[in-house]
Order: structure tokens, then sequence, then C-alpha cells
């Protein structure tokens, strides 16, 4: 018998978030409905060599089950009681545990996942047909996040083509927006594993404090970042990250990290730690020599003013929409305030592009989460435990200077957002101090 060990770095979640997960997601069915999720494919590179596997975030929401070719069929109403759920899930044995390590056996599967009956991949099928017989609506997952730009076909990809060649007669229906609606809002085991994530971001960027100075290069940053992140077990980066200095800053997605940090530019990094496949997203500004000069710690302020009003803006019943357009008035007092805009620019303006998107020209906040940019109802009413970014910026390529604050931030019942990254420096004086210690 092969003994399971965790390959996860993370400690294992308890199995009642996925349980409250799946009752949530099945409450939503229709009647006499099949839902139907796959995990992703390895991607290969080239030759023998694949990318790292990750987990697709909603089989992962709803069952835990961090693990390649593995299979969950939700069918509340299915005649045989323990069809109700199941988790398929690719047969272990020795040669496997030698060259690739160990996987789920049976009885950790059910661990992990809460769910009482697993079945070997191998059976997939033959179990399918059987309930299909019964079903008369399948739920099929396709990826309708607002920013996706997928040309790769998905293992879900190729499992709906072919189910829809086996089963033409069974009526349709979409998964997604049921996740939208549910993944958006956060359990409080979540919340706290995004606490972890932003902990552990935090712990990096002190140690960047601790290490920056002219001279540097972007690469030693993320180099030092990575190792903080790692040792204290994330897998890494939440995202590809951003070490901007100088002028690199007025490129909003800069991933090179292949400059020289000079002596009176600043740093942005837009740098931030997953754990436990959870997501946390920051934004620090710094000085490489370890204090801002005059007009970056004015400019610098005004990004944190903006942040810190846009924050108390995101409560129950905000529209995410409006939300933006009254930061974007924000914006515009502090622009006209800097000597960037005047009057005239804003009299002017075109409605359908402000006077301020030449200077902060992407949004202040998006859902967070399983994904960096994460599942949440955009255009219905903000909730409590939805967790959201905060992160405008200044960008004057002009003044080759580029300035982007952003935290984390949880919606409460009442009262201002709780903020995952209170602990994580942000004032010019703090910052100084620290990077001067």
């Amino acid at each position: 018998m092969i003994k399971f060990k965790i390959d996860m770095k993370y400690e294992q979640i308890k199995s009642s978030l996925f349980v409250k997960n799946r009752k949530k997601f099945m409450a939503e069915m229709q009647a006499k409905s099949i839902a139907v999720f796959n995990s992703n494919d390895i991607y290969p590179i080239s030759a023998d060599s694949t990318l790292p596997f990750e987990q697709h975030r909603d089989i992962f929401y709803l069952s835990g089950a961090d693990q390649e070719e593995t299979i969950l069929v939700l069918f509340p109403d299915a005649t045989v009681k323990k069809h109700r759920e199941i988790l398929f899930v690719r047969e272990t044995n020795e040669h496997i545990a030698i060259w690739e390590g160990e996987k789920l056996t049976k009885e950790k599967a059910t661990e992990v996942s809460g769910i009482e009956t697993i079945y070997w991949l191998q059976d997939f099928d033959k179990v399918f047909f059987d309930l299909m017989t019964e079903a008369e609506t399948i739920y099929f997952n396709t990826n309708e996040h607002y920013r996706q730009a997928v040309e790769t076909q998905t293992r879900e990809d190729r499992f709906i083509i072919e189910c829809k060649r086996k089963f033409p007669a069974h009526k349709v229906a979409k998964s997604n927006p049921i996740l939208q609606k549910i993944r958006g809002v956060k359990e409080p085991e979540e919340i706290e594993l995004m606490q972890t994530a932003c902990n552990i971001t935090e712990k990096g960027f002190r140690r960047v404090l601790e290490f920056v100075k002219p001279g540097v290069w972007e690469y030693e940053i993320e180099a030092e970042l990575l190792h903080e992140f790692i040792r204290n077990r994330s897998k890494g980066f939440a995202y590809s990250p951003i070490i901007a200095s100088g002028n690199n800053a007025n490129v909003l997605h800069y991933v090179e990290n292949n400059q020289q940090c000079k002596s009176g530019d600043l740093i942005l990094m837009d740098v931030a730690a997953e754990y436990a496949n959870y997501s946390s997203d920051l934004t620090r500004t710094i000085p490489v020599s370890g204090k801002f000069t005059p007009r970056q710690k004015e400019v610098y302020e005004a990004v944190l003013r903006v942040k810190n009003e846009a924050t108390k803006m995101l409560v129950p019943g905000t529209i995410w929409a409006e939300y933006h357009v009254e930061c974007g008035k924000l914006m515009t007092s502090e622009l006209l305030g800097l000597g960037l805009l005047d009057k005239a620019d804003v009299q002017n303006e075109n409605k359908d592009w402000p006077a301020y998107k030449k200077y902060f020209m992407h949004g202040t906040s998006h859902h967070i989460g399983l994904n960096t940019h994460d599942y949440g109802e955009l255009k219905a009413p903000m909730k409590a435990n939805m967790v959201f970014t905060v992160e405008p910026g200044i960008y004057i390529p002009e003044e080759k200077m580029g300035i982007r604050i952003e935290d984390d931030v949880v919606i409460q019942e009442s009262g201002e957002p709780f903020n995952l990254m209170a602990n994580i420096p942000i004032e010019v004086e703090e910052i100084e101090e620290l990077m001067n210690q």
C-alpha cells in the first residue's frame, strides 16, 4: 500500500470549506441537472518539458483537489445518493510514486474534499453515461471572465465538445454565472488564507526595503522576494512580478525586470505572494536612494490620498462602474493640485476618455481571491466579504516617474473595509526610516 504524503507546500485546508462551496453551487442548479468540472491540462513547452501544473481554480474551489487529471461531478437529484457528489482521480501505483511522486488515494481524496464517493478516472465514461440517463440538463464550465483572452483549447473545452457529441438531446446550462455569484463572496476560511498570502508578501517587502540601494538590478529584487515567499510556504508569485525602476514604471505591465536601479529614481513594485492557490496583490513605490525627492513625495502622497478615499467607498451597495467614476473625480482633483491638469483640460475633456486618463489609465479596483483578477459579480451591488484591490496610480513619463500604491481590502457589513495589508509599510516616513536603518 502506498502511503500518501502531501506534496503541496501549504498546510492542508479543512474539507468543510469545500463542502460549503459545493452546497452553495448545488443550491443554484436546476432540477435534474448535472455539473462537471475538469482539472487543467499540464501544458507542454517543447521536447519533454512542461510548465508547472496549476489547478483549475473552479474544481479547486469546489473540491480542494490540487491534482491533474481530476474530474468533479455534482448531481443533486441523482437516484443513488452516493452519486450526488463524485470525484474522479487518477489511479496511483508504485511506478507513478517513484517517477512523479505520490498521488491522491481514494481515502486521501475524501479527506481533502469531503466527498465520500471517489472513483478512478478510468471509470468516468461508464459512470457518467449512467448518470446522464437520469439528467435532463448539463452545466458546462466555460470561461466568461471579463478579461479572458484564451486561445488554447483546454481540457474543459475538449470535454464539452465530446459531451455534446455523445449527448445531443440534453439541455445545456452555464456554471460560470453561479460561480461568479458565489466565488465573489468569500468564506471566513478563504479570507484567512488570503491574509496568510498578504502576510508572506509583507515579509518579502520588508526584506526588500533593507536590500535596495543604488546599483542593484531589478532581477535581484525579484530574487529577494521569491526567496522570502518560498521559504514561507508559498509556491511563489501570485502573478508575473513587476519590478519597474525609473521610466519602466510607466509601462503598466513591465515584466522584463532587467534594468539597474539608479540613484534618484523610484522603483514601482507590483508583486505579491500566493498561498494555497489564493492570491494577494500588492504595489508599493519606493526611492532607490532611500529618500523621496520633494516632487516624488508630492505625487506619492496624492496617490495615497486617492487610495485612502477610494477605499472608503467600498461598502455594501456600491456599484463597481459608478465607483470608478467617483475614483476618477478624486484623481482629477489631485492632478489639478499637482499642476498636471488645468481647468481647461477638465472642461474640454472627452467624457469617454476623461482628462485624468492621461496620467491614470487603468481601473482602481478588481475582485481578488483564487485568481488575482478573481470571479465576482460586477454589475450587481457590492456585498460584505467581497475582497477588492485598491490601486490608483499616477504615471508621468516626462518626469520619468510612475507611482502606484495597492492594498487588498475586505468589504464589511458596516464601516470601512478591513485592510488585509494594513501592516505593510505605506507612509513616506516609514518607508524612508526602514530603508535607512
